[in-house]
């Protein structure tokens, strides 16, 4: 008898103990790679720029009309794969690269253009949104969300 409650007592500990912890290492957090200041000056940027979530975003992406969209990822990132349609302005060179890419610099430079920027996870198109706000575009707008999630709803792609 006295056995089979250590036996059962084993059983408790490897169903409420290990088998937790064996699937919390399963699935490893990933790694930080900048501070949290990062994290607060992203909320403080987005709190003050126009953000739209997926759903408006795919809206924009199906009747583009005027718009343009911008991609703020590093090329190779776009390069494996982008929203259709979208030009790639990378997001430490977006205020250098728009007057030529698509601002019609020197000629005709227009500064009103509806544009949409999107990134890998939010962070760097509301950077990117803040950067071509302060250096005088009108209508930016930052899409707040994961390309991951984009593509995860078998959204489009192009490659």
């Amino acid at each position: 008898m006295r056995l089979k409650k250590m036996i059962a007592a084993a059983w408790v500990v490897l169903v409420f103990a290990v088998v937790p912890m064996l699937c919390a290492a399963e699935e490893p957090k990933a790694e930080r790679v900048w501070p949290v200041q990062v994290d607060e000056m992203v909320a403080k940027v987005k709190k003050e720029i126009k953000l739209i979530d997926m759903e408006a975003f795919k809206k924009i992406v199906d009747n583009k009309g005027d718009a343009i969209i911008i991609d703020a990822r590093e090329p190779e990132e776009f390069t494996s794969g982008h929203i259709p349609g979208a030009v790639n302005i990378p997001r430490g060179l977006a205020e250098f690269k728009i007057w030529k890419a698509i601002a019609g610099f020197p000629d005709k430079t227009n500064t009103a253009l509806k544009l949409y920027v999107y990134c890998k996870l939010g962070g760097r198109a509301a950077l990117t949104v803040k950067a071509l706000r302060d250096v005088g575009f009108t209508d930016v707008t930052a899409v707040d969300m994961k390309i991951a999630d984009w593509v995860k709803a078998n959204y489009p792609i192009e490659r």
